[in-house]
């Protein structure tokens, strides 16, 4: 071969190699985010009422922040088949939801508190393709809109009316979903999301891969091209922040949560739980402040 030809060979294998290191980093490392959230200190969540999600709660004044676990289902709600209860949050006003799931069958729960105390409870048919599971939800600043997901690897949340605060629900009617926020990147197994602000969303992941951001357990961030609005899809920017703490007394693996952004003192909080034994006795609720 020709001098020239070998140089031209070469140069192209060489733009091919830096083309195909480029895919496979930007596929193993994570996103880049500006926001960097440090851990700040840590209370144990007991496995039977603090093991599936948490919520700050700011109406009425000097509520306590609730928890949900599989001690946290009343058994009036259980008997009916609705024995999985995920993340819930609550929206400025006060009202508290619930997000539920069953065994089987074509439809999922979501259980509100009004500010008053009262319940009541909306069901949601599936709509085609949507999956059975109903990990979380997450209301909008504005109250109006309410966001969840599916386990699994998704690239989309679902939107739906807040019920029991957007005037378009009953709970003699069904839930409707209403748009999605459409995911420039999937991601896997979100136990969690809550808003801290207006378009940017907080998330938990209990991957236990870690291909899709080069890291398990992930604390994402999703940055939203619209704060959603219940007649359009908006997209979302998917950046993965760091790993989530995975400390334990007890070796095997851990199992990412529910997170809550609380905007009055700027923490957030994360549910992590232990392996094995461990699970009675070590596992945490993390406390993280920006910066």
């Amino acid at each position: 071969m020709a001098p020239r030809a070998r140089q031209r060979c070469h140069a192209t294998l060489t733009a091919l190699l830096a083309l195909a290191t480029a895919a496979v980093l930007s596929a193993a490392q994570p996103a880049s985010a500006a926001d960097t959230w440090t851990e700040v200190g840590s209370d144990r969540a007991d496995p039977l009422t603090e093991s599936q999600g948490l919520a700050s709660v700011e109406v009425p004044a000097n509520s306590a922040n609730r928890y949900t676990g599989i001690g946290t289902i009343p058994i009036s709600v259980s008997s009916r088949g609705w024995n999985h209860v995920g993340d819930p949050d609550a929206s400025y006003d006060g009202h508290y939801i619930e997000p539920y799931q069953a065994d089987s069958g074509t439809a999922k729960m979501y259980r509100v508190q009004a500010p008053g105390g009262g319940w009541s409870e909306y069901v949601h048919t599936l709509s085609p393709g949507e999956a059975l599971n109903n990990s979380w939800v997450a209301i909008t600043p504005d109250g109006q809109w309410m966001l969840s997901g599916e386990y699994g690897t998704m690239t989309r949340f679902l939107v739906f009316p807040t019920p029991g605060v957007n005037p378009a629900t009953s709970p003699s009617a069904n839930l409707p979903q209403v748009s999605t926020v459409q995911l420039d990147h999937p991601v896997r197994d979100v136990q969690g999301c809550d808003f801290s602000t207006g378009t940017t969303l907080l998330c938990s992941s209990d991957d236990p891969e870690g291909s899709l951001f080069g890291v398990t357990k992930p604390l994402l961030q999703v940055d939203l091209s619209a704060a959603p609005n219940g007649t359009s899809n908006v997209s979302g920017h998917v950046s993965a922040l760091r790993q989530l703490p995975l400390r334990s007394s007890c070796s095997g693996t851990f199992e990412a949560e529910g997170i809550d952004y609380d905007r009055r003192t700027g923490t957030l909080r994360v549910i992590v739980v232990s392996p094995g034994f461990c699970v009675l006795t070590d596992s945490k609720t993390y406390r993280f402040t920006k910066g």
